[in-house]
């Protein structure tokens, strides 16, 4: 595990969660994909993030650290899917509860 993750994946630790919707009639074209893409691609370089879109609707859902709710709102606003109106997004904060044993390996 890195030491980001190391630092953060602790019981009590708090995370926040992003869900994403597409909006209906919205079309994205494979520059806004790669926009998105280096985007969250650069912020996951600077801290704990975790993200992946869903197989059985069109969204996705990111797991990720940061100092306070303001920088977690954001991190999420200076998204270009979410700047540019193509998905919606869903915030929680998130408190880490329960760890697998090997999830440290």
């Amino acid at each position: 595990m890195s030491d980001k993750a190391q630092s953060v994946l602790k019981k009590g630790s708090v995370l926040y969660v992003r869900i994403d919707c597409k909006i209906d009639g919205k079309g994205m074209t494979n520059q806004d994909l790669e926009d998105h893409m280096t985007y969250v691609k650069n912020v996951a370089k600077e801290r704990y993030f975790v993200g992946g879109g869903f197989l059985n609707v069109d969204g996705g859902m990111i797991l990720f650290a940061a100092e306070n709710l303001e920088e977690a709102q954001k991190i999420i606003r200076d998204d270009p899917v979410i700047e540019r109106g193509l998905y919606r997004c869903d915030i929680f904060e998130w408190k880490l509860a329960v760890l697998s044993e090997d999830a440290g390996r």
